[in-house]
Protein backbone atom coordinates (compact mmCIF):
# COMPACT_ATOMS: atom_id res chain seq x y z
CA UNK A 1 0.00 0.00 0.00
CA UNK A 2 1.26 3.48 -0.90
CA UNK A 3 2.50 5.65 1.96
CA UNK A 4 -0.07 8.21 2.99
CA UNK A 5 -3.06 6.06 2.11
CA UNK A 6 -5.21 4.71 4.98
CA UNK A 7 -4.06 1.22 5.98
CA UNK A 8 -6.34 0.96 9.04
CA UNK A 9 -9.79 2.53 9.36
CA UNK A 10 -12.12 2.22 12.36
CA UNK A 11 -15.74 3.38 12.31
CA UNK A 12 -17.77 3.37 15.52
CA UNK A 13 -15.45 0.68 16.93
CA UNK A 14 -16.96 -0.78 20.10
CA UNK A 15 -16.09 -3.54 22.53
CA UNK A 16 -18.36 -4.51 25.42
CA UNK A 17 -17.62 -7.05 28.17
CA UNK A 18 -20.88 -7.66 30.02
CA UNK A 19 -21.73 -4.34 31.65
CA UNK A 20 -18.31 -2.85 30.89
CA UNK A 21 -17.81 -0.85 27.70
CA UNK A 22 -14.06 -1.09 27.14
CA UNK A 23 -14.10 0.78 23.82
CA UNK A 24 -16.98 3.12 23.09
CA UNK A 25 -17.69 3.92 19.44
CA UNK A 26 -14.32 5.36 18.43
CA UNK A 27 -13.22 6.44 14.96
CA UNK A 28 -9.69 6.76 13.61
CA UNK A 29 -7.67 6.36 10.44
CA UNK A 30 -4.01 5.38 10.22
CA UNK A 31 -1.85 6.17 7.20
CA UNK A 32 0.46 3.56 5.70
CA UNK A 33 4.12 4.08 6.50
CA UNK A 34 3.44 6.16 9.61
CA UNK A 35 3.65 5.62 13.36
CA UNK A 36 0.40 5.99 15.27
CA UNK A 37 0.22 5.86 19.04
CA UNK A 38 -2.47 5.25 21.63
CA UNK A 39 -1.97 6.99 24.97
CA UNK A 40 -4.15 6.75 28.03
CA UNK A 41 -4.28 5.69 31.68
CA UNK A 42 -4.71 2.05 32.68
CA UNK A 43 -8.11 0.78 31.61
CA UNK A 44 -8.57 3.44 28.93
CA UNK A 45 -9.11 0.82 26.20
CA UNK A 46 -5.78 1.05 24.37
CA UNK A 47 -4.85 -2.64 24.52
CA UNK A 48 -8.40 -3.68 23.61
CA UNK A 49 -8.18 -1.59 20.44
CA UNK A 50 -4.88 -3.24 19.56
CA UNK A 51 -6.29 -6.71 20.19
CA UNK A 52 -9.21 -6.00 17.87
CA UNK A 53 -6.81 -4.86 15.16
CA UNK A 54 -4.77 -8.08 15.28
CA UNK A 55 -7.89 -10.25 15.63
CA UNK A 56 -7.30 -11.49 19.17
CA UNK A 57 -10.55 -9.90 20.39
CA UNK A 58 -13.74 -9.76 18.28
CA UNK A 59 -15.61 -6.50 17.79
CA UNK A 60 -18.91 -6.00 19.60
CA UNK A 61 -20.00 -3.56 16.89
CA UNK A 62 -18.63 -1.11 14.37
CA UNK A 63 -16.36 -1.63 11.40
CA UNK A 64 -12.60 -2.18 11.30
CA UNK A 65 -10.66 -2.39 8.03
CA UNK A 66 -7.01 -3.48 8.10
CA UNK A 67 -5.11 -3.34 4.81
CA UNK A 68 -8.40 -3.45 2.86
CA UNK A 69 -9.66 -6.48 4.81
CA UNK A 70 -12.61 -6.44 7.20
CA UNK A 71 -11.33 -8.04 10.40
CA UNK A 72 -14.65 -9.80 11.02
CA UNK A 73 -14.75 -11.30 7.54
CA UNK A 74 -11.14 -12.15 6.70
CA UNK A 75 -9.09 -12.70 9.86
CA UNK A 76 -6.56 -14.91 8.10
CA UNK A 77 -5.60 -12.15 5.66
CA UNK A 78 -5.38 -9.60 8.47
CA UNK A 79 -3.17 -11.81 10.65
CA UNK A 80 -0.82 -12.37 7.72
CA UNK A 81 -0.20 -8.61 7.48
CA UNK A 82 0.20 -7.80 11.17
CA UNK A 83 3.19 -8.49 13.41
CA UNK A 84 2.62 -8.26 17.15
CA UNK A 85 5.05 -7.57 19.98
CA UNK A 86 3.30 -7.83 23.34
CA UNK A 87 4.64 -6.31 26.53
CA UNK A 88 5.24 -9.77 28.02
CA UNK A 89 8.38 -11.70 27.14
CA UNK A 90 7.12 -14.57 24.98
CA UNK A 91 10.48 -15.82 23.69
CA UNK A 92 11.24 -19.55 23.79
CA UNK A 93 13.94 -20.01 26.41
CA UNK A 94 14.67 -23.56 25.31
CA UNK A 95 16.00 -22.29 21.98
CA UNK A 96 18.87 -20.12 20.79
CA UNK A 97 18.43 -16.82 18.94
CA UNK A 98 18.29 -18.13 15.36
CA UNK A 99 15.91 -20.96 16.24
CA UNK A 100 13.52 -18.57 17.99
CA UNK A 101 13.09 -16.99 14.56
CA UNK A 102 13.04 -20.20 12.52
CA UNK A 103 10.47 -21.94 14.71
CA UNK A 104 8.22 -18.87 14.59
CA UNK A 105 8.51 -18.83 10.78
CA UNK A 106 6.75 -22.21 10.68
CA UNK A 107 3.51 -20.54 11.80
CA UNK A 108 3.51 -18.74 8.46
CA UNK A 109 4.51 -21.81 6.43
CA UNK A 110 7.67 -20.14 5.20
CA UNK A 111 9.90 -22.55 3.25
CA UNK A 112 13.06 -23.44 5.17
CA UNK A 113 15.48 -21.63 2.87
CA UNK A 114 13.31 -18.52 2.81
CA UNK A 115 12.98 -18.56 6.60
CA UNK A 116 16.76 -18.82 7.03
CA UNK A 117 17.37 -15.89 4.68
CA UNK A 118 14.79 -13.77 6.48
CA UNK A 119 16.13 -14.71 9.92
CA UNK A 120 19.66 -13.78 8.81
CA UNK A 121 18.40 -10.40 7.56
CA UNK A 122 16.67 -9.67 10.85
CA UNK A 123 19.60 -10.78 13.00
CA UNK A 124 21.85 -8.39 11.06
CA UNK A 125 19.28 -5.55 11.18
CA UNK A 126 18.86 -5.81 14.94
CA UNK A 127 22.60 -6.30 15.53
CA UNK A 128 22.29 -9.72 17.11
CA UNK A 129 24.92 -11.47 15.00
CA UNK A 130 27.27 -12.21 17.89
CA UNK A 131 24.41 -13.87 19.78
CA UNK A 132 23.07 -15.88 16.84
CA UNK A 133 23.83 -19.30 18.34
CA UNK A 134 23.41 -18.42 22.00
CA UNK A 135 20.51 -19.30 24.26
CA UNK A 136 17.98 -16.53 24.84
CA UNK A 137 18.75 -16.64 28.59
CA UNK A 138 22.13 -15.02 27.92
CA UNK A 139 20.66 -11.93 26.26
CA UNK A 140 20.29 -8.54 27.90
CA UNK A 141 16.85 -6.97 28.24
CA UNK A 142 17.43 -4.78 25.20
CA UNK A 143 18.56 -7.73 23.09
CA UNK A 144 15.50 -9.75 24.10
CA UNK A 145 13.25 -6.88 23.07
CA UNK A 146 14.99 -6.57 19.72
CA UNK A 147 14.65 -10.32 19.19
CA UNK A 148 10.92 -10.12 19.96
CA UNK A 149 10.52 -7.38 17.36
CA UNK A 150 12.60 -9.37 14.86
CA UNK A 151 10.40 -12.42 15.39
CA UNK A 152 7.25 -10.36 14.75
CA UNK A 153 8.76 -9.27 11.42
CA UNK A 154 9.69 -12.75 10.20
CA UNK A 155 6.89 -12.85 7.58
CA UNK A 156 7.42 -9.23 6.44
CA UNK A 157 4.14 -7.81 7.76
CA UNK A 158 3.05 -4.38 6.56
CA UNK A 159 1.88 -3.44 10.10
CA UNK A 160 3.82 -3.86 13.35
CA UNK A 161 2.01 -3.51 16.69
CA UNK A 162 4.17 -2.66 19.71
CA UNK A 163 2.68 -2.79 23.20
CA UNK A 164 4.95 -0.77 25.52
CA UNK A 165 8.03 -1.44 23.36
CA UNK A 166 10.67 -0.12 25.75
CA UNK A 167 9.24 -0.92 29.19
CA UNK A 168 11.99 -2.08 31.53
CA UNK A 169 14.85 -1.08 29.25
CA UNK A 170 17.75 1.13 30.25
CA UNK A 171 18.14 4.44 28.35
CA UNK A 172 20.75 3.08 25.92
CA UNK A 173 18.62 0.06 24.99
CA UNK A 174 15.51 2.22 24.71
CA UNK A 175 17.14 4.60 22.26
CA UNK A 176 18.44 1.67 20.23
CA UNK A 177 14.89 0.28 19.93
CA UNK A 178 13.64 3.73 18.90
CA UNK A 179 16.31 3.96 16.20
CA UNK A 180 15.26 0.60 14.76
CA UNK A 181 11.61 1.68 14.81
CA UNK A 182 12.52 4.77 12.77
CA UNK A 183 14.35 2.58 10.27
CA UNK A 184 11.32 0.30 9.94
CA UNK A 185 9.09 3.31 9.22
CA UNK A 186 11.57 4.43 6.54
CA UNK A 187 11.23 0.95 5.00
CA UNK A 188 7.45 1.46 4.76
CA UNK A 189 6.30 -0.53 7.78
CA UNK A 190 3.32 1.00 9.60
CA UNK A 191 3.83 1.10 13.38
CA UNK A 192 1.13 1.14 16.05
CA UNK A 193 2.17 1.48 19.64
CA UNK A 194 0.90 1.94 23.15
CA UNK A 195 3.25 3.52 25.64
CA UNK A 196 3.42 5.20 29.02
CA UNK A 197 6.65 6.96 28.06
CA UNK A 198 5.71 10.41 26.79
CA UNK A 199 9.20 10.91 25.36
CA UNK A 200 8.76 7.68 23.40
CA UNK A 201 5.48 8.92 21.94
CA UNK A 202 7.08 12.24 20.97
CA UNK A 203 10.10 10.49 19.44
CA UNK A 204 8.21 7.93 17.36
CA UNK A 205 4.63 8.96 16.63
CA UNK A 206 3.37 10.98 13.69
CA UNK A 207 -0.09 11.05 15.28
CA UNK A 208 -1.46 10.22 18.70
CA UNK A 209 -4.88 9.31 20.03
CA UNK A 210 -5.33 10.09 23.72
CA UNK A 211 -7.87 7.68 25.19
CA UNK A 212 -9.79 7.80 28.44
CA UNK A 213 -12.71 5.60 29.59
CA UNK A 214 -12.95 3.85 26.23
CA UNK A 215 -13.13 7.01 24.12
CA UNK A 216 -10.68 9.06 22.11
CA UNK A 217 -10.38 12.38 23.92
CA UNK A 218 -8.26 14.06 21.25
CA UNK A 219 -6.14 13.11 18.24
CA UNK A 220 -3.30 15.00 16.55
CA UNK A 221 0.46 15.10 16.09
CA UNK A 222 2.50 15.39 19.30
CA UNK A 223 3.60 18.92 18.41
CA UNK A 224 0.06 20.10 17.65
CA UNK A 225 -1.29 18.53 20.84
CA UNK A 226 1.21 20.49 22.91
CA UNK A 227 0.49 23.65 20.95
CA UNK A 228 -3.29 23.40 21.23
CA UNK A 229 -3.73 22.07 24.77
CA UNK A 230 -1.13 23.83 26.90
CA UNK A 231 0.97 26.99 26.80
CA UNK A 232 4.48 26.97 25.41
CA UNK A 233 6.21 27.05 28.80
CA UNK A 234 5.73 26.00 32.42
CA UNK A 235 7.20 27.61 35.51
CA UNK A 236 7.25 25.20 38.44
CA UNK A 237 7.22 26.54 41.99
CA UNK A 238 7.79 24.39 45.06
CA UNK A 239 7.67 25.78 48.55
CA UNK A 240 5.42 26.64 51.44
CA UNK A 241 1.82 26.31 50.29
CA UNK A 242 0.99 29.51 52.15
CA UNK A 243 2.78 31.48 49.43
CA UNK A 244 0.63 30.17 46.58
CA UNK A 245 -2.12 32.76 46.88
CA UNK A 246 0.34 35.63 46.92
CA UNK A 247 2.17 34.23 43.87
CA UNK A 248 -1.05 33.80 41.91
CA UNK A 249 -2.22 37.27 42.86
CA UNK A 250 1.07 38.78 41.70
CA UNK A 251 1.45 36.91 38.39
CA UNK A 252 -2.16 36.27 37.40
CA UNK A 253 -1.93 38.55 34.37
CA UNK A 254 1.18 36.71 33.11
CA UNK A 255 -0.20 33.16 33.07
CA UNK A 256 -2.72 31.34 30.88
CA UNK A 257 -3.75 28.85 33.57
CA UNK A 258 -2.28 27.05 36.56
CA UNK A 259 -2.38 23.71 38.38
CA UNK A 260 -2.05 23.52 42.16
CA UNK A 261 -0.60 20.12 43.03
CA UNK A 262 0.14 18.71 46.46
CA UNK A 263 3.87 19.44 46.17
CA UNK A 264 4.15 22.29 43.67
CA UNK A 265 2.44 24.97 41.64
CA UNK A 266 2.52 24.79 37.83
CA UNK A 267 2.17 28.09 35.98
CA UNK A 268 1.57 27.85 32.22
CA UNK A 269 2.66 30.84 30.17
CA UNK A 270 3.84 32.01 26.77
CA UNK A 271 6.64 34.11 28.32
CA UNK A 272 8.52 32.09 30.92
CA UNK A 273 11.42 34.53 31.24
CA UNK A 274 9.29 37.41 32.44
CA UNK A 275 7.24 35.19 34.77
CA UNK A 276 10.34 33.56 36.28
CA UNK A 277 11.97 36.93 36.89
CA UNK A 278 8.80 38.32 38.47
CA UNK A 279 8.59 35.46 40.98
CA UNK A 280 12.31 35.74 41.77
CA UNK A 281 11.84 39.40 42.68
CA UNK A 282 9.22 38.42 45.28
CA UNK A 283 12.13 36.93 47.31
CA UNK A 284 10.03 34.14 48.80
CA UNK A 285 11.72 31.22 50.65
CA UNK A 286 11.07 28.72 47.83
CA UNK A 287 12.51 25.20 47.65
CA UNK A 288 12.46 25.19 43.85
CA UNK A 289 11.81 27.58 40.97
CA UNK A 290 12.38 26.34 37.44
CA UNK A 291 11.27 27.08 33.92
CA UNK A 292 10.84 24.47 31.19
CA UNK A 293 9.11 23.95 27.83
CA UNK A 294 5.68 22.31 28.01
CA UNK A 295 5.66 18.62 27.13
CA UNK A 296 3.36 15.88 25.96
CA UNK A 297 3.18 14.72 29.57
CA UNK A 298 1.57 18.04 30.50
CA UNK A 299 -1.05 17.45 27.79
CA UNK A 300 -1.65 13.89 28.91
CA UNK A 301 -2.15 14.79 32.56
CA UNK A 302 -4.37 17.74 31.70
CA UNK A 303 -6.66 15.56 29.57
CA UNK A 304 -6.75 12.39 31.69
CA UNK A 305 -6.15 13.71 35.21
CA UNK A 306 -3.50 13.12 37.84
CA UNK A 307 -5.35 10.61 40.02
CA UNK A 308 -3.78 7.17 40.35
CA UNK A 309 -5.65 4.44 38.42
CA UNK A 310 -4.96 0.80 39.31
Amino acid sequence: MTAGQPIITANNLTKVYGKLTAVSGINFQIEAGSCYGFLGPNGAGKTTVMRMIYCATPLSSGRLIVNENNVMENMTAVKAEVGVVTQDDSLDYDLNVINNLLVYARYYDLPRDQAIRRADELIEFFQLGEKRGENVRTLSGGMKRRLQIARALINKPSILILDEPSTGLDPQARHHVWAKCHELIEQGVTLLLTTHYMEEAEQLCDRLAVMDQGKIVIENSPRELIKSEVSAHVVEVRGDGNHRDSILAAVGAEIDFHEALSDRLLLYTSDATQLYTQIQKMELPLKMLLSRPSSLEDVFLKLTGRELID
